[in-house]
C-alpha cells in the first residue's frame, strides 16, 4: 500500500471545512447548542494486542444526548488484503474470570431485510444476568446481541451489544470493492464503573424494531435510548439519548481500544476539536493527555496488521437537550441507504 500524506489522511478521515463532503463527518460543528465534555485517556502500554489497553473517557454533567459514528478508514479504498484473525502473541489470559454457561443461539425478530440474534456462549468473563426484551418476549443469559442486515445478497452483522458489561461495537456496511469489513473498537454508553475493566452496569435492555432503537435501563438508575440512525456504504450513525445527564467525573461514554503498535493496533491516533480553537488537533493515542473538546476522531492514518478494514470511531453532536424524535420513515432509511433490495 503507498503511503499517504498525514495532512490528506486526516482530511479524508474527518473531512475539510470546504467541499461537499465535509457536512457528513462534521455537521455537529455548526449545531447552534453543541457543548464540549471533559475527556480523559487513561491508556496503558501493553504488549497483549488483545486486550483493549485504550481507555478514551467522556464526562459532562449536561449532556443528555451525542452522536457516535463508525467510519471507514481514510485508506479502506487501497486495501487488497484485509486482516481479521486475532493475535494471541505476549498474551497471558489465564487468570481472566470466567463463568461457565449453556450454549444456545436465539431470534428476537426479522423481517426480509433485518433480523435480530442473541447468542449465550460456553463461558464469558461476566455472568449473563441482564435481561433483553423485544416486545413480549425477554431472554436471560445472553452475552451478545447482535443486529443483522442483507446488503447485496449478504447477511452482515452491523452491530452488537454485549449485556453483561455493556460494549458496544458497530461498523458500516462493506464498501464497494471489498466484500466483508472487520470490526475494531468497542465503546461504552451510560454511567461508567470499574469492575476489573470499565463497564456499564445494566439493569434491561428492549429494542423496538420500528425504531431500530435500543433503551438501556442503567443499574445505577437513569435510562438511555440508542437509535441507528443512517447504515450506508460510508459510516454508521448511533443517535443516543439519555432522561438525565450523567454526572459526575465517571463519565457517560468511552472508546475502548487496542494499541500495541503503530502497525498492530485499532487505534493509533486521536484528533479534537476545542472550544474556541481554529481548527483540529491530533495527535498520537498513546501521548495525548485529553481536554475538553466538542468532536472527538479515534482511528488509523495507515494500515495495521490488526483489524486492517476496522472503521474509526467519531464523537461528538454533543447536546443538553433530549435527542431529536425518530424520522417517520425510520424503519426504511437504513435499507434504502445501503440494501440492495
Amino acid at each position: 500500500m503507498s503511503l499517504i500524506t498525514r495532512r490528506s489522511c486526516l482530511a479524508g478521515a474527518l473531512g475539510t471545512a470546504a467541499g461537499a463532503g465535509a457536512p457528513r463527518l462534521v455537521r455537529a460543528a455548526l449545531a447552534a447548542d453543541e457543548l464540549s465534555v471533559r475527556v480523559s485517556n487513561r491508556s496503558e502500554p501493553v504488549l497483549c494486542a488483545e486486550k483493549d489497553n485504550v481507555d478514551v473517557r467522556l464526562a459532562s454533567d449536561r449532556v443528555r444526548s451525542f452522536r457516535v459514528q463508525a467510519v471507514h478508514p481514510a485508506y479502506i479504498g487501497s486495501i487488497v488484503s484485509d486482516r481479521w484473525a486475532p493475535d494471541f502473541t505476549s498474551c497471558d489470559m489465564s487468570s481472566d474470570p470466567s463463568f461457565a454457561a449453556q450454549a444456545r443461539r436465539v431470534t428476537f425478530w426479522e423481517t426480509t431485510e433485518f433480523w435480530l440474534t442473541g447468542y449465550t456462549y460456553p463461558s464469558f468473563w461476566r455472568p449473563g444476568s441482564v435481561p433483553f426484551r423485544v416486545g413480549d418476549r425477554v431472554e436471560h443469559g445472553l452475552h451478545v446481541v447482535q443486529l443483522w442486515m442483507l446488503h447485496q445478497e449478504r447477511a452482515e452483522e452491523i452491530l452488537v451489544i454485549y449485556p453483561p458489561d455493556g460494549y458496544w461495537r458497530a461498523r458500516p456496511l462493506p464498501p464497494p470493492h471489498m466484500r466483508w469489513s472487520a470490526y475494531g473498537s468497542s465503546f461504552l454508553v451510560g454511567p461508567l464503573e470499574v469492575q476489573e475493566r470499565p463497564i456499564v452496569a445494566l439493569k434491561e435492555i428492549s429494542f423496538d424494531p420500528e425504531t431500530r432503537s435500543f433503551t438501556l435501563a442503567f443499574a445505577q438508575g437513569g435510562s438511555a435510548t440508542v437509535r441507528l440512525t443512517t447504515i450506508d456504504q460510508d459510516r454508521q450513525v448511533l443517535d443516543v439519548g439519555f432522561d438525565r445527564a450523567v454526572a459526575g467525573e465517571g463519565g457517560f461514554a468511552a472508546l475502548r481500544s487496542m494499541y500495541a503498535t503503530a502497525f498492530n493496533c485499532d487505534v493509533a491516533r486521536v484528533a479534537w476539536r476545542a472550544p474556541g480553537t481554529p481548527g483540529w488537533g491530533e495527535g498520537a493515542i498513546m501521548d495525548w493527555k485529553g481536554g475538553e473538546a466538542s468532536e472527538l476522531w479515534a482511528g488509523r492514518l495507515t494500515a495495521s496488521r490488526h483489524n486492517t478494514s476496522a472503521p474509526d470511531m467519531v464523537f461528538g453532536a454533543f447536546s443538553d437537550g433530549p435527542m431529536r424524535p425518530a424520522p417517520k420513515t425510520a424503519e426504511k432509511s437504513p435499507a434504502q441507504a445501503g440494501s440492495s433490495r
